[in-house]
């Protein structure tokens, strides 16, 4: 097999030596004139570094598959790494009241760029990376195979800026059945209904699956806030422990309508709870005004930090809202606040959560700090995926 090969600056051979799967546009001493997807070998020095896949359009030039010279980039090396995924998930997730979970998270699973979620049987494939385009047929072929799939979805990812989620994707089949709208998945026992040709993200938030347990547990006899509720995740779960009533605000008015949908499945009067679709800054000022408080304020908002340029910015963010937050939050009752942004640090976002507290004349204890779930592993050599934070915090006035 003849591959162009790449000669990367001096001394950054060590990174991908010690599994980073990424090579940035300047790490490279002299870009190609080659196609999206071409298949390249990396050097230094030239010796043989890593293989993986080349994109032009991209920041990260080179997104790395494998540092073994006789593994070939084929159908069958998808295949063995999506079954080496759908082989963790079998290992490590109980499945006897959940049909929906990651089957394939990027770089953790040895696929960077590439991200597959399974719904009830419907897999929803989005590839967040152009040179990705002439693996599409591959990675299909690869999860058709994996038992109990019965159609593979494709989302494509826009062009913007790198990570971007929260752009909406075009939706197109790309093998076997058509999956319903809304798909309605079962998850710990709950049934929620999934756009997954429209939805954000694949059609759900997948992640926070065992937060939302969490907070099942939570909410019994409390009033609980959800703010950026999406289609109602947290509050089918809050009402489903016993919530004595629970407000869902987003500002997306279809996700608001799915969220009552989704009460009623789980045999919940939606009319028994508020739900509003506003700006959630402006209905926590509103909230503070009037001197309305809840035992239980749940923040899931997008991702604050889409660049490295915007962390400072995002993390002023977070503080600011977790501030509004605990405004309203009843003496003694629980803050659930997280946050989605790769780029901050757990410990940074804590740090802005306590600001707000010392802001906001009031103590947070810790209760329990998560992060996220099996499905969506993380690689030590490669940070980056640890993404999702959440805090479960006990407000007491000074």
């Amino acid at each position: 097999m003849s591959l162009v090969r790449l000669e990367l600056q001096r001394g950054l051979g060590r990174h991908l030596r010690a599994g980073h799967p990424w090579v940035f546009r300047k790490a490279v001493e002299k870009l190609p004139r080659i196609p999206p997807g071409s298949v390249v070998d990396l050097t230094e020095g030239g010796k043989f570094v890593a293989r993986g896949y080349f994109d032009p359009l991209s920041p990260i030039a080179v997104r790395v598959l494998t540092r073994d010279s006789r593994e070939v980039i084929d159908g069958e090396f998808f295949r063995r790494r999506v079954r080496s995924a759908w082989e963790l998930r079998d290992r490590l997730l109980d499945r006897t009241d959940t049909d929906s979970f990651r089957l394939v998270h990027g770089e953790s699973d040895g696929l960077p760029g590439v991200v597959a979620d399974l719904y009830a049987g419907t897999v929803v494939l989005k590839l967040y990376s152009a040179g990705l385009t002439p693996a599409r047929p591959m990675l299909v072929e690869a999860l058709r195979a994996l038992p109990g799939v019965r159609g593979v979805l494709g989302r494509d990812q826009p062009a913007g800026e790198e990570g971007d989620e929260d752009r909406r994707a075009g939706a197109r089949l790309l093998w076997g059945e058509e999956p319903a709208d809304p798909v309605v998945i079962l998850e710990r026992g709950v049934r929620f209904g999934v756009d997954v040709r429209r939805g954000q993200k694949t059609g759900f938030f997948l992640d926070q699956r065992e937060n939302r347990a969490l907070v099942r547990q939570l909410s019994r006899g409390a009033t609980v806030l959800n703010c950026f509720s999406f289609s109602g995740g947290f509050s089918v779960n809050a009402a489903l422990g016993g919530a004595a009533r629970v407000f869902s605000v987003d500002q997306d008015a279809d996700a608001i309508a799915l969220a009552r949908e989704n009460f009623v499945r789980n045999g919940l009067d939606p009319n028994a709870h508020d739900f509003l679709a506003a700006d959630v800054f402006t209905l926590l000022s509103s909230f503070r005004d009037e001197g309305r408080r809840f035992d239980v304020v749940i923040l899931d908002p997008p991702a604050f930090a889409k660049s490295q340029r915007t962390v400072d910015a995002a993390l002023d963010g977070y503080a600011s809202l977790n501030r509004q937050a605990l405004a309203i939050v009843a003496p003694g009752g629980l803050l659930v606040t997280a946050s989605c942004s790769a780029r901050v640090t757990p410990e940074a976002f804590e740090s802005a959560v306590k600001e707000a507290g010392l802001k906001g004349g009031v103590d947070l204890t810790l209760v329990e700090e998560r992060y996220q779930p099996p499905d969506h592993p993380v690689r030590l050599q490669f940070p980056e995926g640890r993404y999702l934070k959440l805090l479960v915090l006990r407000v007491t006035p000074w």
